[in-house]
């Protein structure tokens, strides 16, 4: 009986986590919208908040980006097939998720990508596009604004990524030892 309650655990901790910084997701980009300009120009701090500058060669700064596309805003022209293939792939990964005999570590990565994935596409129907705004400038290259469910795909996949590397190693170790 407790085996159940300790597996159920880690997913409610999960879920309510997932839950947190759709919050946050929700109302940071709530208060983007609200109180830091559009970005329009491209010299620091890019008309808005800058957070700080050349801290070892990195300025940050926040600032209201409207993306319309995937990451980098990639296919900004097919906004409403975007839309689509995002709520497609995200009834696949949840179909995956619930429905597939996965590690503990899978399904919580699973989760914060899905997180992260619904944080962006309640955007499209809420504003018509993703909003945007951490900015940062590393060692001169401008890399692209980004939100909170941007930064909860980043580190699901990661964390898939790194999950499946450490599985293949220990797979290999069994078998090195069996052989």
């Amino acid at each position: 009986m407790k085996t159940g309650i300790k597996k159920k655990g880690y997913m409610t901790v999960a879920s309510i986590g997932c839950f947190f910084f759709l919050c946050v997701d929700f109302f940071v980009k709530i208060y983007t919208r609200h109180h830091i300009p559009l970005l329009e120009g491209f010299s620091y701090p890019y008309q808005g908040i800058g957070v700080f500058e050349d801290f070892c060669g990195i300025d940050f700064s926040l600032n209201y980006a409207m993306n319309k596309g995937a990451a980098w805003g990639v296919f900004s022209d097919r906004g409403e097939y975007l839309l689509v293939a995002r709520i497609l792939i995200m009834g696949a990964l949840a179909v995956y998720l619930f429905a597939g005999k996965l590690l503990k570590l899978r399904k919580v990565a699973l989760t914060v990508v899905l997180t992260g994935a619904l944080g962006n596409v309640l955007d499209f129907f809420l504003y018509g596009h993703v909003v945007d705004m951490f900015h940062f400038v590393l060692w001169g290259y401008s890399f692209p604004v980004f939100n909170v469910a941007d930064t909860l795909i980043f580190c699901g996949v990661i964390t898939l990524l790194l999950e499946e590397t450490f599985q293949k190693r220990i797979s290999a170790s069994k078998s090195a030892l069996r052989g």
